[in-house]
């Protein structure tokens, strides 16, 4: 009975088109199915060479800050080794002051004027001063030579202006307090008195240049 039945089934045309239809269908799907893997596949590849380059590129960028910290921390390192006493050398400075100061206020004592105990003491501040300037050299802390020079605003701080003719404007005639380098840097200033001519020459130079100019 179930053999007549399938053989009906089989001799029947409308049956056997059905199933021709499904068996396509179910190949075009199992096709579109293997060609969206291979698709996805292809997708997937391309990602991992994404990957792979943006790994690459956060590697080199790793490298080049690591590079830049490392050259960060040479220079610091050097300065530190180079620089290190920048502060304790500023303080030190206090010294020169404190002795020239106390030089000036014994010089200008009446009562201790033209005695031999000033010139002693004079001397023995003399000796003082020579060995703390020596100490500063040999670590490379040197006084700044000011004194009928130009004013230079890297290295001078003008504090006066001193009428003065036998001078050019600007220049330094007066040395308020010493400054000083320590190699290529500046420890401090000096602090100077610059020449200015005198309102007459001023006014000379300005009648000599009307004159000139109307001749």
């Amino acid at each position: 009975m179930e053999k007549e039945q399938d053989q009906n089934i089989q001799d029947d045309p409308a049956v056997s088109e059905n199933i021709g239809v499904e068996e396509t269908g179910d190949k075009e799907d199992h096709h579109e199915d293997a060609q969206n893997q291979l698709n996805e596949n292809k997708k997937n590849e391309l990602s991992v060479e994404d990957k792979i380059k943006e790994l690459e590129d956060k590697l080199a960028r790793s490298f080049a800050e690591m590079e830049n910290q490392r050259r960060r921390f040479e220079k610091e390192r050097e300065d530190a080794f180079e620089y290190g006493g920048f502060s304790f050398a500023k303080e030190a400075l206090s010294l020169i002051d404190n002795l020239e100061r106390s030089k000036n206020i014994l010089e200008n004592d009446d009562k201790l004027k033209e005695t031999d105990a000033l010139k002693k003491t004079l001397e023995h501040f003399d000796i003082i001063y020579k060995d703390l300037i020596s100490i500063f050299n040999k670590n490379n802390i040197k006084p700044i030579d000011s004194l009928n020079k130009k004013l230079d605003p890297n290295y001078h701080q003008a504090m006066m202006e001193i009428e003065d003719d036998t001078k050019e404007p600007g220049t330094i005639i007066q040395e308020i307090q010493k400054g000083f380098t320590i190699k290529d840097r500046l420890l401090r200033p000096s602090l100077v008195g610059v020449a200015k001519k005198t309102p007459k020459e001023d006014q000379k130079n300005e009648e000599n240049e009307e004159i000139s100019e109307d001749k």
